[in-house]
This record gives C-alpha cells, sequence and structure tokens, in this order.
C-alpha cells in the first residue's frame, strides 16, 4: 500500500445503507486504539448505533472513552456550533449562543453546505489541535458524502475575503492533504453496492480535494469448496449415493448437499461481482476483504473481530 490507512489523521468512512459502514468505522477505530493510537471515532448521523459496537453508554457531542485510548462521540451541529462561537468568535455567554444558534438555523436553510462545514470544521479542528492520533468518522451515506467533502471548497468559492475564508482555508489544507486525510468506501459484493462504489469513487477523485486511501469490501463469502468437492457433491447428489448416505447418517441428507450447492453459487455470484469492481476502480488502489461474520450480534466480540480481520489485511 502506497501509504499505510492508519497512518493518516483523518478518515471519513462512507458506503451505501446496509453494507456495513458503521462496522468497519468502529473497527477500524479500534485497530488504531489497539495499536496504541489515541483515537475518535465520530458517528455523523448521531443515530446512536455507534455506542453498540463497543458495549457503552450513548454517545453525545462531548467525546467519553469507550476502550483504551479509544474515545466516542456523535456529531451535533448546534452543539459545534457553540463550540466555534465560543473558540473563534470569543462569545463569553451562552445566553447570547441562542439566538445566534437561531439565526444560523434560518440560513443553513437557506444556503447548502453551512450545516456541512460545521461537520466538517468540527472534525478538522479536532486534527488541527492535534488531540487526537487518529479520527476516524462514521460518515453520511453515498448519496450525501461527496457534498459534505466538497462543502469547504463551496463556501472559499462564495466567499473570497474575511473571516469565513480564513477559516474554510485551514479546513481545506487539511482535507487536500493525503498524508493526513482520505476517504473509505465500504462495499459488498453485490451487484448494487459495486454499482454505487464504482460511481462514489470516481465523483470523490473528481469533485472533492480529499484522497480515496481504500475500498473495504464487507461480507466476502470464505471457498469452502473448490472444484474437485464440488464435483463429488454433483456424484453424491445421485439417486444410489444420497440413499446410501442418507440410511449411513439415519436421516435426509438432501438439505445438506442443497445447502453446499447454494454455498458455491453465492461465493461464484459474488466473485463476479468482486471482479467488476476490481476492474472499476483505479488499479493502485488498496482493496480490503472483510469476511462475513456468520453471528446475529452485534457488540464489541464482533466489532473486535472486524479489527483483526482489518489488521490482516492491513499486513500489521
Amino acid at each position: 500500500m502506497p501509504l499505510d490507512l492508519l497512518d493518516r489523521r483523518l478518515l471519513f468512512v462512507t458506503g451505501k445503507g446496509g453494507v456495513g459502514k458503521t462496522t468497519v468505522a468502529a473497527g477500524l477505530a479500534l485497530l488504531a486504539a489497539e495499536r496504541g493510537q489515541r483515537t475518535l471515532v465520530c458517528e455523523v448521523d448521531a443515530k446512536g448505533g455507534m455506542a453498540d459496537f463497543f458495549e457503552a453508554g450513548p454517545t453525545e457531542f462531548d467525546p467519553h472513552e469507550v476502550q483504551p485510548r479509544l474515545f466516542a462521540m456523535s456529531m451535533d451541529t448546534e452543539e459545534s456550533l457553540k463550540e466555534y462561537l465560543k473558540l473563534q468568535l470569543k462569545v463569553p455567554m451562552l445566553a447570547r449562543v441562542g439566538p445566534l444558534a437561531r439565526t444560523f438555523d434560518f440560513i443553513a436553510d437557506a444556503a447548502p453546505g453551512v450545516k456541512e462545514i460545521l461537520t466538517v470544521g468540527k472534525l478538522c479542528w479536532e486534527v488541527r489541535e492535534r488531540h487526537y492520533d487518529l479520527v476516524v468518522v462514521d460518515a453520511v451515506a453515498t448519496g450525501h458524502i461527496v457534498g459534505q467533502l466538497a462543502a469547504p471548497q463551496g463556501i472559499r468559492e462564495l466567499v473570497k475575503v474575511g473571516m469565513v475564508r480564513n477559516q474554510t482555508d485551514w479546513m481545506i489544507d487539511i482535507l487536500a492533504d493525503p498524508r493526513q486525510t482520505g476517504a473509505v468506501i465500504v462495499s459488498a459484493p453485490e451487484e448494487m453496492p459495486v454499482n454505487e462504489t464504482i460511481e462514489l469513487a470516481g465523483r470523490i477523485s473528481g469533485e472533492t480535494d480529499v484522497d480515496l486511501a481504500a475500498v473495504i469490501v464487507n461480507r466476502v463469502l470464505p471457498e469452502l469448496f473448490g472444484r474437485n468437492e464440488e464435483a463429488i457433491f454433483d456424484q453424491l447428489r445421485e439417486p444410489e449415493h444420497t440413499e446410501a448416505l442418507a440410511a449411513a447418517a439415519g436421516g435426509d441428507v438432501g438439505p445438506i448437499l442443497e445447502g453446499a450447492r447454494l454455498a458455491v453459487t453465492l461465493r461464484r455470484t459474488r466473485a463476479g461481482h468482486l471482479d467488476r469492481l476490481r476492474k472499476g476502480l483505479p488499479g493502485d488502489l488498496p482493496l480490503l476483504y472483510l469476511p462475513y461474520l456468520f453471528t446475529r450480534a452485534q457488540g464489541l466480540r464482533a466489532t473486535r473481530q472486524v479489527a483483526e480481520a482489518l489488521s490482516q489485511e492491513l499486513g500489521y
């Protein structure tokens, strides 16, 4: 890999809904923390799901430690505005923030990109102040991430002078530096996620200043049976062999044989989607694979399994 993924300072993890974006973000953050990095993981959608991955209490705007060296928070644009006003404009009283916040809501609804600036700005500020070695962002899904990443550049093109211009300048410096910032797309070996990943990869490269760091394919099925085993299963489906197996096993073996056929079919179909994904992405872009976790549970144990799989893929 041209640049170690976890050597960057800010990672935006995005992808089509349902592919495991939050799972991967949690796994990356846990892996970084277990490697000794002071890490912040931020849930932008603020749905409260991130806490489940660490079996911790609900996340809030103020980060709290959920594992050793790992801190979690949820984005809140109103709280981010209050923090910005106190730090940048030196507004001394919270009482004075309220009317400004209401005015801001009115402006933000009329001016696209303003709320995105608050989200991206908060994350870039954590990087600039070096509060953490790594900030991992469970970012918005495929349809919105380009607008979020491009917001500082869009605001700078609109505002030519003054404080706002100066604020976007340092954000862009961080976002456009591939040594500091990268975007990670989470995909799955299925038709729609592959299509959206290929399209999004092109848009991130063409419409934003953020480096596309990697694509992580989640839920990759293991190859349980090779072609030799497949031929044996085909022979076992012959009536005389099935009857002999049923007699030896003391029950119907048909579902087992059909299960083996299904495993081969699913693997082969998904392999085709993976091949199309490889061909649709830049040849030098790292493509990482995470195995399908055959578990219904969502908690620290599953997150640690994801972190271990990522560690192997990254060569740690």
